[in-house]
């Protein structure tokens, strides 16, 4: 049927599965020539051959050179698994890990529990057709370098635009000695750790911080040991005396809008870090994965150490698209071309596709604009969900200042509250996998975008009791 919202091929393709399904073109059957096929069909050969190659990639038929295309052999029949149930948050295990967590997040799910554990936007709160409209003018535009290896170091251009954006910071990165592309922030944090730690070393953490990076350092047989992170920034006693104690090889930091708390630190931390970082001989990895959340310019450790013993992370997932894994690390030249080698060492180059669409979007100006609609979008969100935790008896001491998350205390063992969520489908984050030491913890990370999801909230006052339910 010309015309049909499906192409000839596909619908003679469709007839002649039907055909063999329904044993009327039977296993080692010969299906007519090519030639012959265009002329009972009344269609061009093109479209015959397009046709017999969809039925090869299902299995279906197979070609024999010079002998045209046969009906496969049918596969044993599998038996048929029972109807699946409805996917559910799995169950917690006897102590709530990161693996679970991990496991929990990237599950298949239309239950509402995602949104109060994890740590992504919702799509509608981005802009999928300003990525798509970058991906078909890629694909419009470069053609053969779609398949062909990108550059070690990364794509040239993207290096450049980042180089651009970088020196906006004041943070002097130049494109070729400075900076290195990466799948993502996690890719650029796993390779900086192989880099410099080996089993033994310590690697100072903030306490609460990022769990991920817990696993990776544990990985490689670190030593984890934390700094109690504060409204202010750090205890700096805590810190200077670790360093002293422990002699650390890292401090991994999120300076700007913090995992989980969402405050950034002052210029006053930032002279202090720095300061006890040189007196003790130890790097900085500063990640910048939230700091575009940031309402106006960020201090940064980069700026001021101009990377030197700063080594400087950050990417686009977030905020752009979870699926486009495009980070980047600026570092010293020499520590920049060590991480070049462990990255072609581990997987050779990273997608060029991907990196092709993220400088698409930055050169095109788009992303300014789409990062202010976010952050306000975000900040509307935080407000709303901090007033909906306190009317159900949460506590915030010290609201975040900006960013996608709530550290909220529940006044409870969060981590058992979370496994009784998990028994109801929701997915929580307590607070003791943000620990480096797992310690017990009253806080909950939440995540703003279940502000405005009624299920959600209901289950969460069943959680919290009499005076939830009250709320």
């Amino acid at each position: 049927m010309r015309g049909a919202d499906a192409t000839l091929a596909t619908q003679l393709a469709a007839d002649l599965a039907r055909r063999i399904e329904d044993d009327v073109l039977r296993p080692g059957a010969r299906l007519p020539s090519i030639r012959t096929m265009a002329g009972q069909a009344g269609v061009s050969r093109f479209t015959v051959v397009e046709a017999y190659e969809k039925l090869a990639a299902r299995g279906l038929v197979h070609s024999r050179r010079g002998a045209g295309f046969f009906v496969a052999p049918r596969a044993a029949a599998l038996p048929l698994a029972a109807a699946p149930k409805a996917p559910q948050v799995p169950p917690a295990p006897a102590r709530i890990d990161i693996a679970w967590l991990l496991r929990s997040m990237f599950r298949e799910s239309p239950t509402p529990g995602m949104p109060g554990g994890a740590g992504l936007l919702p799509p509608e709160w981005l802009d999928p057709e300003m990525v798509a409209g970058a991906v078909r003018a890629v694909g419009r535009s470069v053609r053969s370098n779609l398949v062909s290896y990108g550059h070690p170091q990364g794509l040239p251009a993207l290096r450049q635009q980042l180089a651009a954006q970088l020196q906006g910071m004041d943070i002097p990165a130049h494109p070729d000695e400075n900076l290195l592309t990466t799948a993502g922030v996690t890719e650029g944090l796993d390779l900086i750790a192989r880099l410099l730690v080996q089993p033994g070393d310590t690697v100072l953490v903030e306490d609460p911080a990022w769990f991920l990076i817990f696993g990776r350092l544990a990985a490689f047989g670190a030593r984890v040991v934390g700094v109690p992170r504060t409204p202010d920034g750090y205890d700096m006693a805590a810190l200077e005396r670790l360093a002293a104690q422990h002699k650390p090889k890292l401090f991994i930091v999120n300076s700007a809008v913090h995992n989980p708390t969402g405050h950034s630190l002052p210029a006053g931390a930032v002279y202090d870090v720095l300061r006890i970082a040189e007196k003790h001989d130890f790097m900085v990895v500063e990640d910048d994965t939230y700091a575009e959340l940031h309402p106006g310019k960020a201090m940064r450790l980069a700026t001021l150490d101009r990377l030197q013993r700063v080594i400087f992370v950050g990417g686009f997932s977030k905020m752009m698209a979870a699926s486009l894994r495009v980070g980047y690390v600026a570092a010293a030249p020499a520590i920049q071309q060590q991480l070049t080698d462990l990255k072609m060492l581990s997987g050779l180059t990273s997608s060029e596709l991907g990196e092709r669409v993220v400088h698409r979007i930055l050169a095109e100006g788009q992303y300014r604009l789409h990062m202010e609609r976010v952050r306000n979008r975000v900040d509307e969100a935080r407000e709303r969900c901090m007033r909906q935790l306190l009317r159900l008896g949460f506590e915030i001491p010290h609201p975040p200042q900006a960013g996608m998350f709530v550290w909220a205390d529940c006044g409870r063992d969060s981590e058992s509250l979370a496994r009784v969520a998990a028994e109801r489908g929701l997915l929580l984050a307590p607070g003791t996998l943000f620990s480096p030491t797992q310690a017990p913890s009253t806080y909950m990370r939440f995540t703003v975008s279940m502000a405005d999801n009624q299920a959600v909230w209901k289950q969460v006052a069943a959680l919290m009791g009499p005076r939830g339910e009250q709320a």
